[in-house]
């Protein structure tokens, strides 16, 4: 697996299916919806299937062999 993206927010938190497609791991929100209701998207190593999940500081977001983390800065 390679090495994961650091995706630098501007808030302290975002919901997933904005930071699937903010750290290029998507490109709708339609295509999110779709591959979380599919079960392919994990948060720190976990099967995440809710669009709206409240995403933090150090948390990990795979899919389909990709990696992003979530950086607020902080």
């Amino acid at each position: 697996m390679s090495e994961p993206v650091v995706v630098r927010l501007q808030d302290e938190s975002i919901r997933l299916g904005q930071f699937l497609k903010l750290a290029d791991l998507v490109d709708t929100g339609a295509d999110a919806k779709g591959l979380l209701a599919q079960g392919l998207v994990r948060v720190n190593g976990d099967v995440e299937m809710r669009r709206g999940r409240q995403l933090a500081d150090g948390d990990v977001v795979e899919l389909a062999g990709r990696r992003a983390v979530v950086s607020t800065g902080g």
